[in-house]
């Protein structure tokens, strides 16, 4: 697969991000390449040679992908070979359990200041602020959501 210089470096860019939110190395690198691909598809091979990883890096990274939602795989008839894609279509879904996930540490969050014996004035207050601003987020996502939709209906 030849890249340009200019998607290599987006890869990456898209890779340091992706690690900035949690994914490991090589899979956050997997998801820049999905993303800059001029293809739909791209076959475990192709993934390996592109982003110059090991096929064991390569194979937990997909697996890990996978297991994520992130990616897919399609297969053809008369070929054995699994083509990769991003799951684009669950965003939404994918956005919401986020949020859902922090509705959860919340939770947490709210158990840790009923037990917390200690004085810290400062620190509770702003993870009192930081559980009001999930509660908050979580009952306006559904309503910004709907009002993206909205104002993206296609007529």
């Amino acid at each position: 697969m030849n890249l340009t210089d200019q998607q290599r470096t987006l890869i990456e860019q898209i890779g340091v991000w992706h690690e900035n939110n949690g994914i490991q190395p090589a899979a956050a690198r997997v998801m820049g390449l999905m993303i800059v691909s001029d293809k739909r598809e791209l076959t475990f091979d192709e993934i390996t040679e592109a982003l110059s990883i090991s096929k064991s890096a390569t194979s937990n990274a997909l697996n890990l992908l996978l297991r994520t939602e992130h990616l897919e795989y399609i297969t053809f008839p008369g070929d054995r070979k699994r083509y990769f894609k991003m799951k684009i279509s669950n965003w939404r879904e994918a956005f919401t359990r986020k949020i859902d996930d922090l509705t959860g540490f919340n939770v947490l969050l709210r158990q840790v200041l009923e037990v917390r014996n200690r004085n810290c004035d400062e620190s509770d207050e702003g993870l009192q602020d930081f559980i009001s601003f999930l509660d908050y987020l979580h009952q306006e996502l559904p309503n910004l959501l709907a009002k993206w939709e909205e104002q993206n209906k296609k007529s």
